[in-house]
């Protein structure tokens, strides 16, 4: 049974309340003195002696109760640490000032290869097989930065923090981030993956994209996608992650555009202890161990260096790799999917990419459409983006004029979703008015400025023959008149039609 002895303080009252337990010959197992309580057990207690004991315990002077309580507050304190811990996910050990564990968690235990051991009293540096490490963390009190360390031929990230008693160390908390929870956190950051749902678009030639998409997503094999700059390849790449059995696993990409060589190389490969001037103390894992189970995304992976591509290809021959400055073979289970906007087989033709590399990443491919080609989706772009826009400037009720659709619907596009997105978000930010104008700005994006040529032959033919047929639809609203007046046969036109998604009124195809 577990009493609470409730008091005024006094000098000497509890031990006068542990002699009235005394006297009834009852052993006890715990006390726990906490002015105004004194908690009790006493497993011996039987229900028929507690009204005797109960008033022998209030007639001491001082006392103001007693009572039966269901667990002594020490023990609830423990099953809160030991649910609490046993709740993390993360390795977490508790070690006293001298380095010797006081607690673990489950998670560690199973870090550690002793799920069925009691870790307590080992120490840091034996756990580790690191006698410095715990030469470091009792020489300065835990107050240490976070380094990485290995356990069992594992790479964890390590963050220490120190705890202390009346100003002096008493220990220290430690917690291990293995790498792929380290990638887990970093996607946490990112804007939640919402599938195909977040390809906005009704053509046939998003649909089209969209089915495609759904057929290779739960796939593992490496997935190509191609498409001009602004489309929206990382998003296509995002979903198809979030419909994938690894849709709980890290999505991580790397623009391979955006950094140096070197930096790259750290960024995706990851680095060992003192790789290079200005490294981490002790490593720092990359990508592909981050996002361990998951996948990898290679933007721009036409930019990618000779050298990296070799590095890569092995990786996708095996699944292996080594860190920067490392001789410790790490393999890990990654679905890798790039994106480029560039042609990949007149590079491979010219030297400037690696033949087998490029096979080996072209085993499953995605083709995003152009702006362009998508017809009216342009105009469900638009509303979305003016909405978002709206609620990012406080703008709400804004919308496009009908001057504004018909501008959409001319443009060429050139910079494709990406410009049409900032072009809206401009133009919402500066209008006073609900309803927003854009002629101008969209006249400006109907044909390329100087510098701003199309990728290729086929592209530019594409933008002109769109730009052509969209000006000369609304006189010639049928593709009889339409292919009359250019001279052409009237299933080339529908043809045309058909592919950039235009329509007209009477249209008879």
């Amino acid at each position: 049974m577990r009493i609470d002895v409730r008091f005024r303080d006094r000098v000497g009252i509890a031990q006068e309340i542990l002699a009235r337990l005394a006297a009834q010959n009852l052993n006890l197992t715990a006390v726990e003195v906490a002015p105004p309580h004194v908690f009790i057990e006493a497993p011996q207690l039987a229900p028929g002696q507690w009204s005797v004991l109960r008033a022998s315990l209030k007639d001491v002077p001082g006392v103001a109760e007693a009572l039966i309580v269901d667990m002594l507050p020490g023990a609830r304190q423990r099953l809160h640490l030991d649910a609490l811990m046993a709740a993390m996910k993360d390795p977490v050990l508790l070690a006293d000032a001298e380095g010797a564990l006081l607690a673990v968690n489950e998670a560690a235990r199973r870090a550690a290869g002793r799920g069925d051991v009691d870790l307590t009293g080992l120490s840091i540096g034996a756990l580790f097989d690191d006698a410095a490490l715990q030469r470091e963390l009792t020489e300065t009190g835990f107050d240490a930065p976070s380094r990485e360390v290995i356990l069992r031929g594992r790479a964890f990230q390590l963050d220490i923090a120190g705890v202390s008693e009346d100003g002096r160390a008493a220990g220290g908390v430690l917690t291990l981030y293995s790498p792929e929870r380290i990638g887990a956190r970093m996607q946490a950051l990112r804007a939640p993956a919402e599938g195909l749902d977040a390809l906005v678009g009704a053509s046939p030639a998003m649909n089209a994209l969209k089915q495609r998409a759904a057929r290779l997503a739960p796939l593992s094999a490496p997935l190509l996608i191609l498409g001009e700059t602004g489309t929206g390849k990382e998003l296509v790449a995002q979903a198809c992650h979030h419909l994938s059995p690894r849709r709980r696993a890290p999505f991580l990409a790397l623009n391979c555009a955006a950094v140096p060589e070197n930096l790259a190389e750290s960024e995706l490969f990851g680095y060992a202890p003192g790789a290079f001037s200005g490294a981490s103390r002790g490593g720092k894992p990359g990508l592909l161990e981050m996002a361990a189970g998951g996948t990898v995304f290679l933007d721009e992976i036409g930019e990618m260096s000779l050298y990296l591509q070799a590095k890569l290809l092995r990786f996708l021959n095996d699944g292996s790799f080594r860190r920067v400055g490392g001789d410790r073979e790490l393999r890990v289970d990654v679905r890798i999917i790039s994106a480029t906007h560039r042609d990949l087989s007149a590079m491979v033709a010219s030297g400037a990419f690696r033949e087998d590399l490029y096979y080996r990443l072209d085993v499953l491919r995605l083709n995003v459409p152009p702006l362009r080609e998508r017809g009216d989706d342009v105009l469900l772009l638009a509303r979305h983006f003016i909405e978002r826009a709206a609620a990012q400037t406080g703008r709400s009720g804004a919308r496009l004029s009908a001057a504004g659709e018909a501008a959409l619907r001319a443009a060429d596009w050139p910079g494709n979703v990406r410009q049409l997105e900032n072009l809206l978000f401009r133009a919402v930010a500066l209008s006073d008015d609900a309803e927003i104008e854009i002629g101008e700005e969209a006249r400006r994006a109907e044909t390329p400025r100087e510098g701003d040529e199309p990728p290729n032959w086929r592209s530019g033919v594409e933008a002109y023959e769109r730009g052509l047929l969209t000006r000369l639809l609304p006189r010639f609203p049928s593709s009889r008149k339409l292919a009359e007046r250019l001279g052409v046969s009237h299933t080339m036109i529908a043809r045309k039609l058909q592919q950039y998604g235009l329509t007209g009124g009477g249209r008879d195809l």
